[in-house]
C-alpha cells in the first residue's frame, strides 16, 4: 500500500515504502529534555530501521488558556533544536504560527509544520513553500480529506513539491476527537500522509484551562492508521508525560515508545504486501 508520491526531510522518505516517525516531547521544554529524547527515539529507530525525524515546538501558539506557559521562545527554542540535530544527527520540524517566524525557522530546521488551525493561510502557506523546505500540513479538524488538496497545491504553486499531509483527527461534538481513517488514501493523492495519533485522542478543553486527552488510546489509532495505510506516524513523547508542560494528558511515556514502534512496524510490513 505505499504512496506513489514521496517526499524527505533530511534522509528521511516518506512515502517510499519505509516506515518513517516523527517524535518529540510537545514543547521543547529544556535542552536536555530534548537530547534525552532525540536520542533514545533515533536509538529505538536505528534498531527497527524505521527513519526518525525530531519535533519539538518552541511556542505553543493555541495554548486553551491565556495563563498556560507557551514555551521558550523562538530564539532560545531553535538554539535548542539546532543542538539536537548537531549533537543527535537527525532531521528537525517544528510549528510555524505566522510569516514572520519562518524565515529563521527555515534556517535551522529541515520541515516546518502548519498547524492545523492556520492550514488554510494561504500567506503562511505561500512563504513556508518558497524556502524550498519540507512542508507538513495539519489537516484541520474542519476540513475535508479532499479539501487538502488546495492546501498542498498552494505549496506546490511555489515550485515546491515536498509536501507532507497530516491527519489528527475531526471534531465530533462531545469533547473528543474522531479519527476517519478513510481520510488516510483520500488525501494521499496529493501527498504522502503522516497520522497524528497523540493530538488525535486530544480532549480540546477538556480540563477547563487546559486539553485533556486519553493516551491510551493513542496506540491503538496509530496501529489503525497503519493497516490504513498511512506512510508515518507523529507521536509525542515525553520521559514523564504527566508532568509536560503541555498536551500532559496525551504524550507517550518515553518508555513505551519501543513497544509501540515494534507493534506498529509489524502492522506496516503486512501493508507493504497488500
Amino acid at each position: 500500500m505505499s504512496n506513489a508520491q514521496t517526499c524527505k526531510i533530511g534522509s528521511v522518505e516518506f512515502g517510499g515504502g519505509q516506515l518513517a516517525l516523527m517524535s518529540g516531547p510537545c514543547m521543547a521544554e529544556s535542552l536536555e529534555l530534548c537530547l534525552t529524547i532525540a536520542r533514545r527515539l533515533k536509538d529505538i529507530c536505528s534498531r527497527l530501521g524505521i527513519g526518525y525525524v525530531f519535533k519539538a515546538s518552541f511556542d505553543k501558539a493555541n495554548r486553551s488558556s491565556v495563563e498556560s506557559y507557551r514555551g521558550p521562545g523562538m530564539e532560545k527554542g531553535l538554539e535548542w533544536l539546532a543542538a539536537v540535530g548537531k549533537e543527535v544527527g537527525v532531521p528537525l520540524v517544528t510549528d510555524v504560527h505566522e510569516v514572520a517566524q519562518i524565515a529563521p525557522v527555515a534556517a535551522v530546521v529541515d520541515c516546518l509544520q502548519i498547524p492545523a488551525f492556520l492550514c488554510r493561510q494561504t500567506d503562511l502557506l505561500v512563504a513556508a513553500g518558497e524556502t524550498g523546505k519540507t512542508i507538513n500540513i495539519k489537516k484541520g479538524q474542519f476540513m475535508a480529506p479532499a479539501d487538502m488538496s488546495n492546501v498542498a497545491a498552494k505549496i506546490r504553486s511555489c515550485g515546491n513539491e515536498q509536501v507532507l499531509l497530516t491527519e489528527r483527527g475531526t471534531f465530533f461534538g462531545y469533547n473528543r476527537l474522531v479519527s476517519d481513517m478513510r481520510a488516510i488514501p483520500q488525501m494521499q493523492q496529493f501527498a504522502p500522509v503522516v497520522f497524528d495519533a497523540t493530538h488525535s485522542v486530544q480532549q480540546p478543553g477538556g480540563l477547563g484551562n487546559a486539553s485533556g486527552g486519553e493516551r491510551q488510546y493513542a496506540p491503538l489509532l496509530g496501529y489503525a492508521a497503519i493497516a490504513a495505510g498511512a506512510d508515518a506516524l507523529f507521536i509525542e513523547a515525553h520521559p514523564d508525560p504527566d508532568s509536560a508542560l503541555s498536551d500532559a494528558a496525551s504524550q507517550i511515556a518515553l518508555d513505551q515508545m519501543e513497544s509501540i514502534l515494534s507493534h506498529t512496524l509489524e502492522i506496516f510490513k503486512i501493508t507493504q504486501k497488500i
